[in-house]
């Protein structure tokens, strides 16, 4: 792919103000797209996207996906060629907490934007972000392909499920002219810096750090398909550019890491720990709380055949940028060539 695709591209990005959103706003505003974001405000105090220097280089709409008219008049001011769907309520346990909540932005948010390109009938490239979760998981140790069931568990992993079949209605049902190309991407676990939610390993790792405390894992044996941020951000707009150049490349993927980074919590704790230094440790300490998947591969040898792609930076390298990160954002100065410098050198390396 080239990034230069998205330069003066009309493109209407939901969960711009996520930290996955934050991201990919820098990365498109630095390509020259002419980007417009809607989402709601930030969800944590600190958070990324306050920290990055937006004002005056993207059109920022703060409304949630559920108000389906204010969505609507968006759109259409936006008037967008490209639409990339990442608006979601992203945390498992919350999603016990409040599983009608969750239902209602993941499931019939997804809907409101569908209708949305729907409606206006000029979209180009569709992408509906979803997660790995999405699948029936039977714990077992071969990676999930994008033909498996799908069957989330828990409510935010359902709620994902019903995000995927919604989008595929849509396609069968009113996209069949040609005119639009409509993907998902179903990726993994994703870390960085900017990330300062609730209930994740890596923002526990850092705050545990910045406060000079153990580290607290509470299933340490649970393996996941570990990956930087850039790494799926990219394999995003490689879809989103590949497939509204040729509609063909329209489809369901998997975004994962190789199967060497698919490492347990413990593991990537302790690649967190020794990348940190200053004597930081943790410690299993179970806390409770609902079911949690103990064991998630995917297969992303589609993706691969498809487009050549395979990913850059291994596990290791991915806890390394995440410090380095953490480290500029505790002197005060400097998140925004640090996300620039970071994004350049995600780039310039050869796969």
């Amino acid at each position: 792919m080239s990034i230069n695709f998205y330069k003066n591209k009309r493109t209407f990005l939901t969960g711009h103000t996520g930290f996955k959103g934050s991201w990919l706003c820098r990365i498109l505003i630095n390509a020259g797209a002419e980007l417009t974001g809607y989402a709601l405000e930030p969800s944590t105090e600190p958070n990324l996207f306050s920290l990055c220097d937006f004002e005056g280089k993207m059109t920022s709409i703060i409304g949630d996906i559920r108000d389906k008219e204010k969505l609507q008049k968006a759109f259409e001011d936006a008037n967008p060629e490209i639409v990339i769907h990442m608006a979601a309520q992203p945390i498992v346990l919350d999603s016990y907490k409040n599983p009608a909540y969750t239902y209602d932005v993941n499931v019939m948010g997804t809907v409101n934007i569908l209708e949305c390109v729907r409606l206006h009938g000029n979209i180009r490239s569709f992408l509906n972000v979803t997660t790995d979760k999405v699948y029936q998981n039977k714990e077992q140790q071969q990676g999930y392909q994008e033909t498996d069931r799908l069957d989330g568990y828990d409510p935010y992993s359902n709620s994902k499920s019903c995000s995927e079949l919604v989008t595929g209605s849509y396609k069968n049902s009113f996209f069949q002219d040609g005119k639009t190309a409509i993907s998902t991407a179903r990726s993994g676990n994703v870390i960085g810096g900017g990330d300062f939610s609730n209930d994740r390993i890596i923002p526990d790792c850092v705050r545990a750090a910045m406060n000079k405390e153990k580290i607290i894992v509470r299933n340490p044996h649970s393996i996941r398909p570990y990956q930087h941020v850039l790494e799926p951000l990219f394999a995003y707009l490689m879809i989103v550019q590949k497939q509204y150049e040729d509609i063909n490349y329209a489809g369901c993927y998997n975004v994962g890491p190789d199967d060497c980074d698919c490492v347990s919590t413990g593991v990537l704790t302790d690649l967190f720990c020794k990348s940190w230094g200053e004597g930081l440790t943790w410690e299993d300490k179970y806390l409770g709380g609902p079911h949690e998947a103990n064991f998630l591969k995917l297969d992303c040898s589609k993706l691969k055949s498809a487009f050549g792609w395979k990913p850059k930076w291994n596990v290791l390298e991915a806890v390394e940028k995440t410090v380095e990160w953490t480290r500029v954002f505790l002197t005060n100065k400097g998140v925004c060539d640090i996300m620039d410098s970071q994004i350049e050198a995600y780039i310039n390396t050869q796969e």
